[in-house]
């Protein structure tokens, strides 16, 4: 249903090509016009080796935009950009040109992520719903990279400096303390757009307005991204304690699929 950039997108494109050829696969890209210059020219080069065209949708608003039409911050908790950017432009598109009863959904999530199937086949019922990266042989997401660059495609820079996912220019708001330390080093400009986006909806809805939670001596609290910045900025990042390390957050709004439309 969606092709979202990632190196996912491309290796279950290319599985799904492999067992029925390229016709009436179509390959569907919800932009959220917040994105790393990079992922069109991967989208590009990714697509042209697959033989196959990108279909483009758009709702023509930015996260911080969507999330401040929603009156709701994001966080890892609820992501209405995620619905309002990726999910409904993605189900407009499929309720216009494919009939559930003879559509597939192709979702790049591989055997690392298959606790989520059950829910993605819930959140898009009534399409079908299947997930080729889960079959064997299983490759893992560096060795998909490798097989890119066999083929002359370079693997998206966000991978090169140190993300997880290929989405949202480092400002994900599903995003975890550790990667929003990241993003600060970074991509600063990024990180200040998103503190001075909190910022404001912590004027208009309160101090529980964050990105970002913390739990301390058994207490969980609001993390502002001005706090996280100053820590981090006051005292060595690799300093123990500063902030959990291995607190990257999820990904649950990036569902890396193709489309197949039955003939």
């Amino acid at each position: 249903m969606q092709w979202s950039g990632g190196i996912t997108s491309w290796a279950t494109a290319k599985r799904v090509i492999e067992r029925h050829g390229t016709a009436n696969v179509v390959l569907l890209f919800a932009d959220t016009l917040s994105e790393h210059p990079d992922l069109y020219r991967f989208n590009r080069e990714a697509s042209a080796e697959i033989g196959l065209p990108i279909t483009r949708v758009c709702d023509g608003r930015t996260p911080i935009q969507a999330n401040r039409d929603a009156k709701f911050l994001g966080s890892s908790r609820l992501a209405p950009c995620s619905k309002l950017l990726k999910q409904i432009p993605c189900r407009n598109w499929l309720g216009e040109h494919c009939d559930p009863a003879h559509t597939m959904l192709y979702v790049g999530i591989d055997a690392w992520e298959a606790h989520r199937v059950d829910g993605i086949r819930a959140g898009w019922s009534p399409w079908r719903v299947e997930f080729p990266l889960i079959d064997p042989p299983l490759v893992p997401k560096d060795g998909w990279v490798i097989k890119a660059r066999e083929l002359g495609i370079e693997e998206p820079e966000m991978y090169r400096l140190g993300y997880p996912h290929n989405n949202c220019y480092g400002g994900c708001v599903r995003g975890g303390v550790a990667y929003w330390a990241h993003t600060l080093k970074t991509f600063p400009e990024v990180y200040a757009e998103h503190e001075r986006a909190e910022s404001e909806f912590r004027t208009d809805g309160g101090n529980s307005a964050t990105y970002l939670t913390e739990t301390r001596r058994g207490v969980k609290r609001p993390l502002p991204l001005v706090e996280l910045r100053h820590r981090v900025e006051s005292a060595d990042a690799d300093q123990p304690g500063l902030f959990d390390p291995y607190d990257w957050g999820g990904c649950g709004c990036f569902t890396d699929t193709s489309s197949e439309r039955a003939a």
